[in-house]
């Protein structure tokens, strides 16, 4: 038995997980990518009592899934949605002006769901 049996490596190049929302859409950073485990398809929750979201790792036959990760030749780790319904609910939440002001909402793992959940209660102002 080696004596670092049980310790795992640290990757320093995740970083921390968060979305950011502007006018042009919701993007989420590399971090949450490569800390859910590269999901080819996740499922978008929506808490607006709460402000949060949540995203879900999910199948492609998962009812009302959407496209999450992709692998490409640029090898870019972000994902954008652009969605304008999207833009409109989370402005409809928060309260938020976009066409003013960006935000930055840092993500939690919750590794036995294998899902990212994102407090909008506790948003950056980016603008």
């Amino acid at each position: 038995m080696s004596f670092f049996e049980g310790f795992q490596t640290f990757n320093f190049e995740e970083g921390v997980p968060y979305v950011s929302v502007t006018k042009n859409g919701v993007t989420f950073n590399k971090a949450v990518i490569m800390k859910m485990g590269y999901p080819e398809y996740v499922v978008l929750l929506i808490n607006a009592d709460e402000k949060k979201i949540a995203l879900k790792k999910c199948t492609e036959e998962t009812p009302n899934h959407a496209s999450f990760y992709k692998e490409n030749a640029k090898n870019i780790l972000s994902v954008r949605w652009n969605a304008k319904d999207l833009l409109n609910t989370l402005q409809d939440m928060t309260g938020w002006d976009l066409s003013k002001n960006a935000y930055r909402i840092d993500g939690t793992l919750i590794k036995e769901e294998d899902a990212m959940l994102f407090d909008f209660t506790n948003a950056r102002c980016l603008t």
